[in-house]
C-alpha cells in the first residue's frame, strides 16, 4: 500500500527512497504511534509469534538468498546463525515478556510514607534499526523482537552489500506487518545517511566504529539516542596450562564461523611463548578436520565480495612486506577463488601492520606471544576495548581476575562467540567497540521508557513543613534531616 508521500519496498520502485519520503515514513509510523500508543502484551505477543513464522516459512528462501549474496554462504550457518538465532530470541521473549512488563514496586523513601513508588515501562515510539551485511537476517530480526517486545514500531535498514537477503527481508515483513508498524526501507549508503538523520525516537546500528560515528553525529541532530553495536580487535588470551588441543578447536572453530566475518570473532590469539608453534600445528589440524577442501566445500563461507577480499589480501601483503610470517592454512594447496581467502595464521606481527590496527573481519588470525599472564593483560589494556574478550584457563580465579582487570563489551571463559547466543545476556560494546545493549530483558529495556512514578497518599506526613512558609517547624525538620 503506497501514497505519493510514503516510501516503497524496492521490489516494487526503481529508485530509492529520498529524505522527504523516508520523514514521510517515519511521520507516518509516528501518528501511528501516537493514535494507539502502547499495545497489549497480547498484541505484542501476537507480532512476535508472526515474525516466528514468518522467520520459520522462508528459512529455505533466506539460505538461498545469502547463498546468492556471498557468492557461496554455508547453508548450516545461515540456519544456525541466522535462523535458529532469531528464533531463540523471538522464543525467549515470548516466555518471558508477561514478567518483563510488569509495574515494578519500590521503595518509597521513608519520610513519605505511606505514598509509593514505581516503575512503569513505556514504549519509546519508532524504532530505527540499521543492520549490517554479515549477519542480516540475525541482527535485524533480532533487534526488531526487542522493539516488538517493548510495543514499539520499528523501520529497518538493511545493507546494500545483501541486496537478495534485504529485498527477501522487505517482503517478509511487507507479507506480515501493516506498513505503519514495520517497514523495511533498502538503498544506498545515502539512504543509510539520510536514515540516521531521522527525528526517530531510538536507532540501533550495527557495523563499522567508522560509520557509528557518523550516525552518532547525526542522530545528535535530532537528540535521538542510540544504540551502537560496533565492533574492534577482540583478543583471546590462553593460559600455557590450558590444553592447546581444545583451545585450537575452540577458537578455529569460532574464527572460522561465517569465515571470519563476525563482529565477535577472535581477532588476534595471544599464547604464551613457548607454545606458539604448538598452537599452529594444533590450529592447522584443526583446519583439515573441519574443512577437508576448501575452494570447492559448501561448509566454507566466501568473502561478502571482491572489495573486501581485496582488503584481506592487502592486510596480507602489508604484514609480509613488514617481516611476519604468514602461514596459510591450505593444506590441499588449493587455488582460491577471488572471494574465498583460505585461513591464514600470522606470526612476528607488530603495530605498525595494517592487521593489527584494523579490525580484520576474515579468516586471518595473528598469533601474538606472551611471557606472563600479566603482559598479555596489559597488552590487551593498552588498546581500544574490544567487543569480546575471551581467556581460556582452568583456573578460575586467575579467570576472574581477567575479568576483573579487562574491559570488553562481553566476555567468554574457555569459549569463544557463545555468550552472543546466551538469549537473556545483555549483547553490547564499550567505548569504541560501542555503547548499550540488547537482547532478552536488556532488549526491551532498551526501546521502553522506564517512567518512574510517585503515588502520594491522601495524608503525607510531611506536608506540614514542605512548603512555604517555612518558619521554625522547616528549620527543626532540616536540622534533624541534615544532621
Amino acid at each position: 500500500m503506497t501514497t505519493s508521500a510514503s516510501v516503497t519496498n524496492r521490489s516494487t520502485q526503481s529508485q530509492d527512497p529520498t529524505r522527504a519520503e523516508l520523514l514521510a515514513r517515519v511521520e507516518r509510523m509516528k501518528a501511528a504511534q501516537r493514535a494507539r500508543p502502547a499495545p497489549s502484551i497480547a498484541e505484542r505477543l501476537e507480532d512476535l509469534q508472526k515474525l516466528r513464522a514468518a522467520v520459520v516459512a522462508h528459512k529455505d528462501d533466506f539460505v538461498r538468498a545469502l547463498d546468492s549474496d556471498f557468492s557461496g554462504r554455508s547453508r548450516h550457518e545461515t540456519l544456525l546463525a541466522e535462523v535458529f538465532a532469531s528464533l531463540g530470541d523471538i522464543d525467549h521473549t515470548l516466555e518471558q515478556l508477561p514478567t518483563w512488563s510488569l509495574v515494578e514496586k519500590r521503595p518509597v523513601g521513608k519520610y513519605f510514607v505511606p505514598a509509593q513508588a514505581e516503575v512503569r515501562y513505556q514504549p519509546k515510539g519508532v524504532i530505527g534499526i540499521i543492520s549490517p551485511w554479515n549477519y542480516p537476517v540475525f541482527l535485524a530480526f533480532s533487534p526488531l523482537a526487542a522493539a516488538l517486545s517493548a510495543g514499539c514500531r520499528a523501520l529497518i535498514k538493511p545493507s546494500e552489500l545483501t541486496p537478495a537477503t534485504s529485498e527477501l527481508i522487505a517482503q517478509v515483513i511487507a507479507e506480515t506487518f501493516p506498513s505503519d508498524r514495520v517497514f523495511v526501507v533498502t538503498g544506498d549508503a545515502k539512504v543509510g545517511e539520510a536514515f540516521s538523520s531521522m527525528p526517530l525516537d531510538h536507532l540501533l546500528f550495527t557495523g563499522s566504529t567508522r560509520v557509528g560515528k557518523i550516525v552518532m553525529r547525526a542522530a545528535a541532530e535530532n537528540l535521538v539516542p542510540v544504540t551502537l553495536e560496533l565492533g574492534g580487535k577482540s583478543p583471546t588470551i590462553i593460559h600455557e596450562s590450558f590444553s592447546i588441543e581444545l583451545a585450537a578447536e575452540r577458537i578455529m572453530g569460532s574464527k572460522l564461523l561465517n569465515a571470519g566475518q563476525t563482529c565477535i570473532a577472535p581477532d588476534y590469539v595471544l599464547v604464551h611463548e613457548t607454545q606458539r608453534e604448538r598452537f599452529i600445528a594444533e590450529a592447522q589440524r584443526v583446519v583439515r578436520k573441519m574443512f577437508p577442501s576448501l575452494e570447492a566445500n559448501g561448509d566454507y563461507t566466501s568473502i561478502i565480495n571482491g572489495r573486501h577480499a581485496a582488503r584481506l589480501r592487502g592486510y596480507l601483503d602489508d604484514a609480509a612486506s613488514k617481516g611476519a610470517r604468514i602461514i596459510e592454512l591450505n593444506h590441499r594447496r588449493e587455488t582460491m577463488g577471488p572471494t574465498r581467502i583460505a585461513p591464514t595464521l600470522v606470526t612476528n606481527v607488530t603495530d605498525e601492520m595494517d592487521l593489527m590496527q584494523e579490525e580484520i573481519f576474515g579468516p586471518i588470525l595473528p598469533v601474538v606471544p606472551y611471557s606472563t599472564v600479566e603482559q598479555a593483560i596489559e597488552y590487551v589494556n593498552d588498546r581500544p576495548r574490544p567487543l569480546a574478550l575471551y581467556y581460556f584457563d582452568s583456573d578460575a580465579s586467575r579467570a576472574e581476575m581477567v575479568l576483573e582487570r579487562t574491559v570488553s563489551g562481553g566476555a567468554c571463559i574457555n569459549e569463544c562467540v557463545a555468550h552472543v547466543a546466551q538469549n537473556d545476556l545483555p549483547f553490547g560494546g564499550v567505548g569504541p567497540s560501542g555503547m548499550g545493549a540488547y537482547h532478552g530483558r536488556s532488549g526491551f529495556e532498551t526501546f521502553s521508557h522506564c517512567k518512574g512514578v510517585f503515588k502520594q497518599s491522601r495524608i503525607n506526613s510531611a506536608d506540614f513543613a514542605m512548603r512555604p512558609p517555612y518558619g521554625m517547624k522547616m528549620d527543626m525538620l532540616l536540622k534533624f534531616l541534615t544532621r
